[in-house]
């Protein structure tokens, strides 16, 4: 269990700095008075993009007074035409190739932003939880100082209730669905770490008889409404963008790469001071990038230097925690080619998926029925000072190893 939770933290920890690099390179593409993927008027724009605003809307640009939206001249076809956004994304950005094995040149720019991810994420964590853990206070509640303002902009907006309304509406008929039912339970174990390491290697550090069933709750809880709460902040500008280019939510929703790099950067550049917003959107996606990123590594940091133990290693954490970057930076640059999304999806949807699902399930069945029940309450009792509730020992023998499995 503990091999194969150092072996997923690995394969997120690869990918997901590669995600966080792509942040930083739209961040510092906003620094600018347009953003470039505003118009259709660019060397890598093909014939079938359109554009949201008409070729003369920078005539118009210094007056801010006035709304953005009085730039819209055409609806988008969004089955025939493709958006700025996406092709900035897909032409300029990853410059894709056509197919997984055509992996090409390195996207130099992408390959920079790796390197500084890396950095800044060794940087941190250079004294190990000590560091890290001052700068997490930052990175964990800046993103909801950021949520908060895009939050209030968004529902300003007209055309965001019908956004919020297309988010709550649930969609009854794929209740019965066993593929919607897989993805939510691989997306809230991704979503609260479960079996990759992070909390066991943090939780580590606590002082004995910390109280790790109240600490359980809270983070439960604060996940599952921060997911909720960051939906509102999503589809709210999803709306206001629907609503100008006269098209149902569903068209201009999307999911993965394509709603954090493709659906909300196009909506933004419908807001006025439209630079302002996006550098605010991915410094917060650099900031929870980060936070994700500091557990992999000490993750994997702590594994190597327990695992090995030797007196030479445990006084050069900083060495091993150096090392552990520099390769995974190595790693990391197949995937800033131009086949390089093909894998990071790969990646994505082979290591961050049902693979956490079972090791879990592995996991709950090896404490509960090799280690033993009554020597598992017992060990959490001596902790916490009293025994565990009766919901959460029937849960943990019976009810969450059968809906696991």
């Amino acid at each position: 269990v503990g091999y194969g939770m150092m072996v997923v933290s690995t394969y997120i920890g690869i990918y997901y700095n590669v995600v966080i690099c792509i942040s930083f390179y739209y961040f510092f593409q906003s620094m600018t008075h347009l953003l470039p993927w505003t118009y259709c008027n660019n060397p890598w724009n093909t014939p079938d993009c359109s554009g949201v605003f008409s070729s003369n809307f920078t005539t118009r640009l210094a007056n801010v007074s006035t709304s953005l939206v009085e730039g819209v001249t055409e609806v988008v076809n969004r089955t025939k035409r493709t958006s700025p956004s996406e092709e900035y994304w897909k032409h300029y950005v990853l410059n894709i190739s056509d197919g997984i094995g055509n992996f090409g040149e390195v996207r130099l720019p992408i390959l920079g932003c790796l390197a500084l991810s890396w950095f800044v994420v060794f940087l941190c964590l250079i004294r190990g939880v000590k560091s890290s853990g001052k700068v997490v206070y930052f990175t964990a509640t800046f993103p909801y100082v950021v949520l908060t303002i895009l939050f209030i902009r968004g529902i300003t907006l007209e055309g965001a209730v019908n956004g919020i309304k297309y988010y709550l509406t649930p969609q009854w008929h794929k209740v019965l669905d066993a593929k919607v039912w897989g993805d939510a339970a691989s997306q809230i174990f991704y979503s609260l770490g479960c079996a990759w390491g992070g909390l066991i290697t943090m939780a580590s550090y606590n002082k004995f008889h910390n109280n790790c069933f109240r600490d359980s709750i809270i983070i439960s809880i604060t996940n599952c409404a921060t997911s909720v709460y960051a939906g509102f902040v999503i589809f709210s500008i999803l709306g206001f963008m629907a609503h100008n280019l006269n098209v149902p939510v569903s068209e201009v929703a999307d999911h993965g790469p394509g709603l954090a790099f493709v659906a909300y950067p196009e909506a933004l550049t419908l807001l006025p001071i439209s630079p302002l917003w996006s550098l605010l959107f991915f410094f917060m996606l650099i900031l929870l990038g980060l936070g994700t990123q500091f557990c992999l590594l000490e993750t994997l940091v702590t594994a190597v230097v327990d695992e090995i133990g030797t007196d030479w290693i445990i006084r050069n954490k900083t060495v091993v925690t150096l090392s552990v970057a520099v390769i995974g930076f190595l790693l990391g640059v197949p995937l800033t080619t131009r086949a390089g999304i093909y894998w990071l999806l790969l990646m994505d949807n082979y290591a961050a998926s049902f693979s956490l699902v079972i090791i879990s399930c592995i996991m709950c069945v090896c404490v509960m029925y090799v280690y033993g029940h009554k020597q598992y309450f017992k060990d959490v009792e001596m902790m916490l000072g009293f025994p565990p509730p009766l919901f959460f020992k029937v849960c943990w023998r019976f009810i969450s190893p059968v809906i696991i499995s």
